[in-house]
């Protein structure tokens, strides 16, 4: 790892020509292209990390009808949210300090925000744990749990409740933030790596059987938050702006050919974009197994 450039991860694992790690003009929050104006917006993980520093701060300057931040520390959530304030007064806010892991706290917010706006827009799914970094061998069960109670029952959880008070007639939008490491083995890190390939999963199945909501994966490249292990803080330049952009351009019409796929945060959108009529045709940013299959390779000789 010492040995790689700061920006391999980025450009490793490059889709498009053009690779970012801070925001630019495509993914910016203020430009009117980007505008969420009339929507309700609710962001999970809320009190730090991405959903304080990139998610709320975005979906601020695009000026929509409300924002519900969401997270387990009430003071901390009440910092974002007069921070949201500054930067529109306009938008309403609500903090609330909600375990996503508990159906029925889930339920009681779904039910605070169907009174008071009748429906919500889109959800950004941030709140995620790792727990441990421990061969499976030597790791702590319960700690081991804990990323699958929070990255595949939360999310579940929470995406349930939205889709439940979206209906199938409006249009939404659901990010579930996700991990490079969903898709390759890093050991050590076994329960994060599963927790969040099962994330990949049910995003697929949402979309699948959502077609009225745009249901992406995104991965947020390297920021350095308090989840950053130590032998990625060095890579971890891309920065939280970066992320709340694109969070924001997902939640637009330009970005429903995604729907069901799994992106990076540094690729570029104009070049997504521009590769729409290949995403949508082929399989490209799903989950697949990899293989020829079927009986009609094989000669009569061998299948003998």
């Amino acid at each position: 790892m010492d040995q790689l450039p700061v920006d391999f991860f980025a450009t490793s694992g490059a889709y498009t020509p053009h690779v970012h790690r801070d925001q630019y003009p495509a993914i910016d929050p203020t430009s009117s292209a980007l505008s969420q104006a009339g929507k309700v917006i609710i962001i999970t993980g809320a009190s730090a990390g991405i959903g304080a520093r990139g998610f709320a701060p975005a979906f601020a300057k695009a000026n929509p009808k409300a924002i519900i931040l969401v997270g387990r520390n009430q003071s901390k959530l009440d910092e974002t949210a007069e921070a949201v304030k500054k930067i529109n007064s306009k938008v309403d806010v609500i903090a609330s300090a909600t375990a996503v892991t508990d159906p029925a706290a889930v339920e009681k917010l779904f039910a605070t925000i169907k009174e008071k706006y009748g429906h919500a827009d889109v959800l950004i799914n941030n709140a995620g744990t790792f727990a441990e970094e421990a061969l499976v061998a030597s790791s702590t069960p319960s700690k081991w749990w804990l990323d699958f109670e929070t990255n595949v029952y939360g999310t579940y959880l929470m995406s349930r409740a939205f889709l439940q008070l979206l209906g199938s007639e409006r249009h939404g939008t659901i990010v579930n933030m996700n991990t490079g490491i969903s898709t390759m083995i890093g050991p050590t890190m076994s329960a994060y790596s599963i927790s969040k390939g099962a994330g990949l999963r049910l995003n697929e199945y949402i979309a699948a059987e959502n077609p009225n909501v745009n249901a992406v994966s995104l991965q947020p490249g390297v920021v350095s938050t308090d989840m950053i292990v130590e032998n990625f803080k060095r890579f971890a330049l891309d920065t939280p702006e970066l992320v709340g952009g694109i969070g924001v351009w997902l939640a637009t019409d330009a970005a429903r050919f995604l729907t069901g796929r799994f992106i990076s945060a540094n690729w570029d959108v104009e070049d997504l974009v521009k590769q729409k009529a290949k995403i949508e045709a082929g399989s490209d940013l799903k989950v697949t197994q990899g293989g020829k299959f079927g009986l009609d390779q094989f000669s009569e000789e061998e299948k003998k």
